[in-house]
């Protein structure tokens, strides 16, 4: 019997869901939710990770399994995998992040499992990778080529990811099923982030990322230095990463840092976006950007770079928001001062956001895993 013959008489499914950790990045976020939902529907599920590390190792929801493969490094992970596939056959898995992605392609055959693959990838893979060389870059690109055509479903979570996985795996487009990502409508009722957390009163601009290069908050703090300072307006950047140091000293050298928070990651970032007045995402590059959809879902204005890809999908070219070219912090700026200014249909920016709802998401899914 099928997995999905036994989810038609009523018996639980097994899926896994693989990630390399619990970090508190995007899409394990978008895991820990799908994780939610599977649950909700009757279904057992195993959130697989490499190791039991990072900021939401106590988000996992009632209900899921939690199953360390105990591989610290990517050398330790096949032999662990295929033990996992050998040992609780789960009927299907969905896996995120490359190499994890065409590791679990490799260990199916090895373990002889009849696991049904899908694999989903939720950031451009030459970019996040193109600072670790070429011999590094053939293997992502050989690697993703061999394996992906073998994956039962390819999944990205934007149109313009779609494209790149594409020509990366040497695959067709249509090969692959974008499916965005889920985003929960936020309690209302929960508590607001104080003024004091703000640093004084004045109009609240909010960004949500790890302190990486991708995120470009050097180009954030350049825009809002440029704001007329007569406006009084705040910034708050959530999230730790290796560049706080930069970005600190940055924006004391800009003069902004006596406006400027870095409260370090949140794993509840909704007080933060109920109280601001504004959100910035100011990438260099995305596969989706999921802040960008929950700050619709509170009703919050945005602005974001063009970013290659999904910030255009997401505000529908600038429907839902401001778009600005990339690396251009005279731009950032303008579009930041007039958002501010412009009235705001809340009610318009969470309907928008309704569209990502978790149970729509939840059952595209579904779709693949157990077709």
């Amino acid at each position: 019997m099928s997995a999905a013959d036994e989810a038609a008489a009523g018996r639980p499914v097994r899926i896994a869901l693989l990630m390399p950790d619990l970090d508190g990045g995007g899409a394990e976020r978008v895991w820990l939710c799908l994780a939610r939902e599977f649950v909700a529907r009757g279904h057992q599920v195993d959130l697989v990770v490499m190791r039991v590390e990072g900021a939401l190792c106590d988000a996992v929801p009632a209900g899921v399994r939690l199953v360390d493969l105990r591989a610290p490094r990517v050398r330790h992970l096949m032999p662990a995998l295929v033990r996992y596939l050998s040992a609780e056959r789960p009927d299907a898995a969905l896996v995120a992040m490359w190499p994890l992605t065409s590791a679990a392609i490799i260990a199916r055959r090895l373990a002889a499992a009849s696991t049904r693959i899908v694999v989903s990838d939720h950031n451009t893979l030459a970019h996040q990778h193109a600072h670790r060389g070429r011999v590094h870059n053939f293997v992502l690109r050989r690697s993703i080529a061999m394996t992906y055509p073998h994956a039962a479903a390819r999944v990205t979570v934007s149109a313009g990811l779609a494209a790149h996985m594409a020509g990366l795996s040497g695959l067709e487009v249509s090969a692959f099923e974008v499916v965005h990502n889920p985003s929960p409508i936020p309690d209302t009722s929960g508590l607001v982030v104080a003024e004091a957390d703000w640093g004084g009163p004045g109009p609240r601009i909010l960004s949500v990322g790890s302190l990486k290069p991708q995120k470009n908050h050097a180009l954030l703090l350049h825009a809002f230095a440029r704001l007329d300072p007569a406006l009084g307006a705040r910034l708050a950047i959530l999230g730790e990463g290796p560049l706080r140091g930069q970005l600190e000293s940055l924006a004391l050298s800009l003069g902004v840092a006596d406006r400027v928070v870095m409260p370090g990651f949140a794993a509840d970032p909704w007080p933060w976006f109920r109280s601001a007045s504004l959100f910035v995402l100011s990438s260099d590059y995305e596969g989706f950007g999921i802040v960008l959809v929950e700050a619709l879902a509170a009703g919050l204005p945005v602005v974001s770079t063009n970013c290659p890809s999904g910030p255009s999908e997401i505000l529908e070219d600038g429907r839902f928001g401001w778009l600005v070219p990339v690396g251009d912090a005279g731009a950032l700026s303008a579009a930041m001062a007039e958002a501010l200014a412009a009235p705001t249909d809340r009610a318009l920016l969470r309907a928008r956001a309704a569209d990502f709802a978790p149970a729509r998401v939840a059952d595209r899914y579904l779709g693949l895993l157990l077709p």
